[in-house]
């Protein structure tokens, strides 16, 4: 049997939504069917059917995709309770948007509450990235301290914006900030010996300065939820530290659009507290991935499919 005493919970960020999401999942279990029927009443139009059935660019919009990775995430949580009752893990985290996707997880916010907070999350978001475009590129082959140097090099001379903005494992960072500077950062992180650097497809510089006008019109939403302490404690992006209580929450959301996802430390952080396991619930398995360039010797499960749902916990 699993320990859940060494097992952390864990749920993805943009990137991890695909067309299909789910469907199989609510097709097989009654609790995800329900769970997209709630969101779908939430949100007043059907979300379910853009995550099963797209249009891909209507359901990558930052506006629709951090709602429906929220449901996914969810859905996988409440079909495993289904199957094997609830039992807490020791902690919980999530990468970027999946932050919060933990706190509805641990009870720290009601999932409807969670719906109308990444629905809010995406639009304050998607506007700023209008009044201040950007991009991000990945770079692989040169960790997050290199880069940090890159990018306040570029920064320098383009007189612009660029930081690190998601430390994902050894060897995979995102970079963020206005076009000019992250051209620049990307020619520069080439020279010091990065293997690739690829721009991604998204038209926000997430993690960066460039989203501080959301920032306030974030907070004001933030504070309007009825937070609770999160059991367990979540790991929180920005310190690489547990979220113990409303007020930590509070600071941590609207903070978390301009700083940088510390997943690696983060991991690092539940691997020194005891984890062993890491239960990835949702759509594909990308933070599964990047655990094992984190951690070799930890385990990572993927649970997001009525296959994942009816294995787990069978040895």
């Amino acid at each position: 049997m699993l320990d859940y005493k060494s097992t952390a919970f864990v749920f993805p960020g943009q990137g991890s939504q695909f067309v299909g999401m789910g469907r199989e999942l609510a097709q097989a279990s009654t609790a995800a069917r329900e769970t997209f029927a709630e969101a779908d009443e939430f949100l007043e139009f059907k979300l379910s059917q853009l995550c099963w059935e797209g249009p891909e660019p209507e359901l990558t919009d930052t506006i629709n995709a951090q709602p429906a990775l929220l449901t996914c995430s969810v859905a996988a949580l409440r079909a495993l309770h289904e199957r094997l009752g609830e039992h807490p893990p020791a902690l919980m985290a999530g990468h970027s948007l999946g932050e919060i996707s933990a706190l509805v997880a641990a009870g720290s916010l009601e999932f409807e509450d969670g719906i109308h907070l990444v629905r809010r999350r995406g639009e304050v978001m998607k506007a700023a990235g209008q009044r201040a475009p950007g991009g991000m590129a990945a770079i692989l082959n040169l960790d997050a301290a290199v880069l940090a140097e890159v990018c306040a090099e570029a920064a320098a001379q383009t007189a612009g914006v660029v930081q690190v903005a998601n430390d994902n494992c050894p060897g995979q960072v995102v970079i963020s900030g206005d076009l000019a500077a992250l051209e620049k950062a990307i020619e520069l992180a080439k020279a010091r010996g990065a293997r690739r650097a690829l721009k991604l497809p998204v038209s926000i510089a997430a993690h960066s300065p460039l989203m501080l006008s959301a920032v306030e019109e974030f907070r004001r939403t933030v504070d309007g939820m009825p937070f609770i302490a999160p059991i367990p404690p979540v790991v929180g992006n920005v310190q690489a530290g547990p979220l113990t209580d409303p007020n930590d929450i509070r600071i941590e959301l609207p903070a978390q659009l301009t700083s940088p996802v510390r997943w690696t430390e983060s991991v690092r952080y539940m691997l020194a507290h005891g984890i062993t396991t890491f239960v990835e619930l949702g759509s594909k398995d990308v933070l599964t991935g990047l655990l094992k360039r984190i951690e070799a010797n930890a385990r990572g499960v993927a649970v997001g499919t009525p296959e994942a749902v009816e294995a787990f916990g069978v040895e």
